[in-house]
């Protein structure tokens, strides 16, 4: 048998070992340890948690543990193969959902190839082992789905969406966008169907009028699937509660709009230019759908920087679109000789074991990145030495906190800023940040301990108080006790 391997293969298999290699990463999302916590609680409980069992200010407070499979896959992998498990797995699950993008965008390999990687780029600033990555890749099958089904209107490609859509309500709360996306879909299509042939976009065909019908009958059954998740109906309503809290968008930074004074959202920059130069550019005009997709999603990217990578998702398709209208490039290649073939091979192991490498140092560095981020000298004094007393913490550390020193403490606060709401949220900056009354604050809540950041405000001030004392302190963190 003849294996032969052309350029136009290497390049493709060149950009799934690129995507895979870019989300390999250390596990460093702060929220990361209270969902591997809470994946362990509902294991070993055989129940899922709807009060709160972390936390001492708001212990048995109600809870709504919207990512609890998540949160079970998380601990099931962990446990399978600790941390390095969960960070290949995610980066594989990133890939996938570029890879979708890829499928579905005109110029294939290399124009397709170009914008995926760059929309990539762009989006990785948010990437990591964290269930917003589940709903990405669930946002780009449902908008491949979706696209399958009317570009062929075979509707095997839309049967399976209700059934993604119990599994995704129980991943994370993201599920709104399945079914926003389904509307988006249908209320496009149906003007597309009845506008004049001059709406339809160049190279793509008009939908069939009463296309959009086994669509809507979808989205019916979508949205009655919704209701199967241990919170109900309830789950109708949490993600706009989400949205409306003015601590979160305030306080919390990936809820900030993408800030293009930062080199890191240079990409990002880059593919908005694009995609606007090259749609005045293309011979090619954008459908109804796509503009709607693109407008509604580009919005939302640029209002809060955690939506940036459904915006890519979206974009990468459409940057695709106009270029493959300007630009042509001939991807008829001859059969490659065994030669050429040997060559490829070779550049495409070579590749492989640079990307290896640079996993196997990632992966190697998990230690040594996490006591760069999160305080893990001073919880290894707190379990050797046990001070007793309840712990002030900050925000960002509660869920390193809850994985590394729960049930034994438990935390004043942590990343679940739904549950601990607007007011105990203000309530705790003005703590954070010494504002008067911070020492009643603390006292009230029956604090002996305090983990915050060295130089942080709160820091200076029981510096500074006499009823404190340092315990422990390294670069990073400090941990003061209280004197008796």
């Amino acid at each position: 048998m003849k294996i032969r391997f052309s350029v136009s293969q290497l390049f493709v298999a060149m950009l799934v070992v690129s995507l895979i290699v870019m989300a390999t990463r250390e596990v460093l999302d702060a929220d990361f340890w209270w969902h591997l916590r809470t994946g362990q609680w509902i294991i070993e409980n055989h129940s899922i948690p709807h009060s709160d069992p972390f936390s001492y200010t708001l212990g048995g407070k109600a809870w709504t543990a919207h990512e609890w499979l998540a949160e079970i896959l998380f601990y099931g992998i962990y446990r399978l193969g600790n941390l390095s498990l969960l960070a290949l797995f995610f980066a594989g699950v990133i890939a996938a959902s570029y890879l979708l993008v890829y499928f579905r965008s005109p110029g294939q390999p290399y124009i397709a190839g170009f914008a995926t990687l760059l929309g990539a780029i762009a989006s990785a600033p948010l990437w990591g082992v964290r269930p917003q990555m589940l709903t990405l890749l669930l946002f780009s099958l449902y908008i491949f789905l979706l696209e399958r089904y009317f570009s062929t209107e075979k509707l095997r490609y839309i049967l399976p969406l209700p059934v993604l859509m119990i599994v995704w309500v129980n991943l994370h709360a993201g599920y709104i966008l399945g079914l926003v996306a389904m509307g988006i879909f249908i209320a496009a299509k149906w003007l597309e169907s009845i506008l004049p042939d001059a709406w339809s976009p160049d190279g793509g065909r008009k939908p069939a009028r009463g296309s959009t019908l086994p669509v809507l009958g979808i989205l019916a059954a979508s949205i009655l699937a919704v209701i199967i998740n241990p919170n109900g109906v309830r789950m109708f309503t949490y993600p706009f509660e989400t949205l409306s809290s003015k601590a979160m968008m305030a306080l919390i930074v990936e809820w900030f709009p993408p800030d293009f004074h930062a080199r890191e959202w240079l990409p990002l920059a880059i593919l908005i230019l694009l995609l606007l130069a090259s749609g005045l550019l293309s011979r090619r005009r954008s459908s109804i759908t796509e503009v709607a997709l693109t407008a509604i999603t580009a919005y939302a990217a640029l209002r809060s920087m955690r939506n940036v990578p459904l915006f890519t998702v979206v974009a990468i398709a459409v940057l695709s679109r106009h270029l493959d209208g300007i630009f042509t490039i001939n991807v008829n290649e001859a059969e490659p000789s065994r030669r050429m073939t040997v060559i490829n091979l070779f550049i495409l192991t070579a590749v492989v074991i640079t990307g290896l490498t640079r996993m196997a140092s990632v992966l190697h560095d998990q230690k040594m990145a996490e006591r760069d981020y999160f305080p893990a000298a001073a919880v290894e004094w707190i379990k050797e030495n046990k001070p007793p007393g309840n712990i002030f913490n900050t925000y960002g550390w509660g869920g390193y906190l809850i994985w590394q020193l729960y049930p034994d403490y438990k935390v004043y606060i942590d990343g679940r800023a739904d549950m601990y709401g607007d007011a105990f949220m203000q309530d705790f900056l003005a703590i954070y940040n010494a504002q008067p009354g911070w020492k009643d604050k603390l006292q009230k809540s029956g604090v002996n301990l305090a983990l915050v950041e060295a130089g942080s405000p709160i820091a200076v001030a029981l510096a500074q108080d006499g009823g404190w004392k340092v315990a422990m302190r390294d670069n990073l963190s400090v941990l003061f006790s209280r004197e008796k």
